[in-house]
């Protein structure tokens, strides 16, 4: 081994970046063609991915969509102006079953579904993973704002250093084995540093706004989607408040999310907010914003990227993307885990996802997490 050689390269490999392998995932905007411009810069050998998710929906122009018709074409002339390889899976049918469907599942029992975090759990680590372990690439490298740190062979996650942008709550599912073989060229960037960057690279998508709306779900109308696939779902039900007293008609549960104000449509001497919604009663329960705060959460289906009773005294959780870091309490329980928190929270929904971390030298750690399966709300639990 040369002296060149023994010395790791940015992405931490042992080896000249002309002989190391990366698959970037392209979406066809600035973040991920900024990692594809700033990995060819290096002079590693890149080859750019991106997925057909589904059959491009009819929005309006002001729409802004990950993943869409425009999304790849933009792709591929970033992939034509940087001089790499660039290749387009076809991932509709997958895409369909695992996250449309559970999203349409998951409002109609009433949850409020994160589709980017199956989206990332299912068809961009689990099966683009697969295709770069197939062509023998050596890292998938994306464009999320989280930071990734290498510790005795073992990788970590961590919140990005720019925390406005950091999306560390959505990649909670990922695996130790995908973590090992993942890069996060942007976790310690700003957004417009990331955008400088793209000018510099003279990429034409520098100044392309970020994409906002679900790709699948035209103009954030969830309603339009449930109604393509489970149109029965629109059943009429009671309104009630947190003492069982009807107070008028919804017309499907699907209209409604846990915290909701506005579109109840019911006049009161205080604002009301949604604070239950009960799928197999066909009912949504209404009433005052202390009636949000949750006691206890209970969580399914959970991913550990490390062993969280070690961190008993130092354990926090966020139960929203946007949300805070909130010092909390885990109980492993048998059949299910309970989180218990130290701070009140308002608006926490089943099917949201509830991320665990910790605090050291590196930052906000991330542990793992889960799904939440139901909440005890402060109405409930009196």
């Amino acid at each position: 081994m040369n002296k060149s050689q023994k010395k790791a390269n940015s992405l931490g490999f042992f080896k000249q970046p002309k002989d190391t392998k990366v698959v970037v995932a392209m979406s066809g905007g600035v973040d991920s063609s900024t990692v594809a411009g700033l990995m060819k810069s290096e002079g590693y050998k890149v080859i750019g991915v991106t997925l057909k998710l589904y059959d491009d929906a009819k929005s309006s122009k002001k729409s802004r969509q990950c993943c869409a018709g425009q999304d790849i074409l933009d792709a591929k002339r970033v992939a034509q102006k940087l001089n790499i390889d660039h290749k387009i899976l076809y991932f509709q049918k997958k895409f369909k079953k695992d996250v449309i469907e559970s999203f349409v599942d998951s409002y109609v029992a009433g949850e409020t579904p994160i589709p980017c975090v199956q989206c990332n759990q299912t068809v961009k680590f689990r099966d683009l993973y697969f295709y770069a372990k197939e062509i023998k690439a050596d890292a998938l490298v994306t464009g999320h704002y989280v930071s990734r740190v290498q510790k005795n062979g073992t990788a970590e996650l961590y919140r990005a250093n720019d925390l406005n942008r950091d999306q560390s709550y959505f990649l909670f599912a990922t695996t130790q084995e995908q973590l090992n073989f993942l890069r996060f060229p942007l976790g310690e960037m700003k957004k417009n540093e990331t955008r400088k960057l793209a000018s510099k690279l003279n990429l034409n998508v520098a100044d392309k706004p970020d994409s906002q709306d679900i790709c699948f779900v035209p103009n954030g109308n969830y309603a339009s989607i449930i109604k393509k696939y489970k149109p029965e779902s629109f059943k009429e039900g009671d309104i009630l408040d947190t003492n069982g007293k009807v107070l008028g008609k919804h017309e499907g549960i699907i209209n409604y999310t846990i915290g909701q104000r506005k579109g109840i449509k019911i006049a009161h001497k205080e604002p009301l907010y949604v604070v239950d919604i009960d799928a197999s009663q066909n009912k949504v329960v209404v009433g005052n914003r202390e009636s949000l705060f949750i006691k206890e959460i209970y969580l399914r289906n959970l991913n550990f990227l490390d062993d969280v009773k070690k961190y008993k005294n130092n354990f926090y959780v966020k139960v929203r993307s946007t949300g805070r870091l909130i010092k909390a309490k885990i109980n492993l329980k048998n059949k299910e885990t309970m989180i218990t928190l130290n701070e009140n929270e308002v608006g926490i929904s089943p099917g949201q996802a509830c991320v665990f971390y910790s605090k050291d030298d590196f930052g906000d750690k991330v542990l793992g997490g889960g799904w939440i399966a139901r909440t005890i709300n402060k109405y409930l639990s009196t």
